[in-house]
Order: structure tokens, then sequence, then C-alpha cells
């Protein structure tokens, strides 16, 4: 018998479903891709996707903490810097993030969404100028 694993879809709180799309959909560029409440005046669970990187929302007290913490990898054609200088342009005016480059060999940027989690995107160095080229 053999396992195989999927990435997890982290679960983060929210507490406003109107922040979450700003954020989540106008900022950084995610489909909504469903959402349920078990009555129109219940709390909200719900799905956001960009290519790979699903997420669960859920307004639910008991299925997440606020403050949590994600490492996000980044690849793909233009990488890191694509997608930074993707949401500079969106200027959101809670998150203005700088790209910064890590001591162990990664770039990163990390945003805090309107409920204390924090997306830290990444990826590997680019490669060191060689001297004298």
């Amino acid at each position: 018998m053999t396992v195989t694993f999927s990435p997890p879809v982290p679960v983060l709180r929210i507490f406003d479903e109107a922040k979450a799309r700003e954020f989540y959909v106008g900022f950084l560029g995610m489909s909504w891709d469903w959402e349920h409440r078990f009555a129109p005046d219940l709390p909200l669970y719900a799905q956001v996707s960009r290519g790979a990187l699903v997420l669960h929302l859920s307004e639910h007290h008991g299925d997440a903490c606020p403050g949590a913490a994600l490492r996000i990898h980044v690849s793909g054609e233009g990488g890191l810097e694509a997608l930074h200088a993707a949401l500079a342009a969106a200027r959101y005016r809670h998150a203005r993030p700088g790209i910064e480059s890590k001591p162990w060999g990664e770039h990163a940027f990390s945003v805090t969404d309107p409920f204390g989690n924090r997306l830290t995107f990444h990826a590997p160095s680019p490669p060191a100028a060689e001297d004298g080229a």
C-alpha cells in the first residue's frame, strides 16, 4: 500500500465577510470558490483559491484562532517579483510590503489580513551575479 498526501488546506479565522472579500479577492486576486452557512444568520465557511493555493475561511468560533501564520511558496513565470508587483499595483491601503532577502537563501514578503493572519510569500533567492560578468 502506498500512501500519498496532497497539500494541506489551512483554515483561517475571519470575522467579516466584506473585509475578507476585499483582502482575499480584491487584493490577493483569489477566487471566491464557494461558501456555506447552515442558515442565513449563521457564520460563514468559504473557500478561496489562486492556482494551487487553496484556503478555507471561517467565521465559526471553534474552527481556528486568529493570528495564524502561513508560508506560501511562489514559483512560475516572474515568480515572487511578479506577485509583489501585482500586489503593489493593487494599492491596498493596509498592506504595502517590500521583498526582503533572507540569510537562509530566500526572498520573501508578508501581508497580514484584517483578522491578524500573516501570509508570507517566499521563493529561493535569485542566483548571485558572478564577478566579472
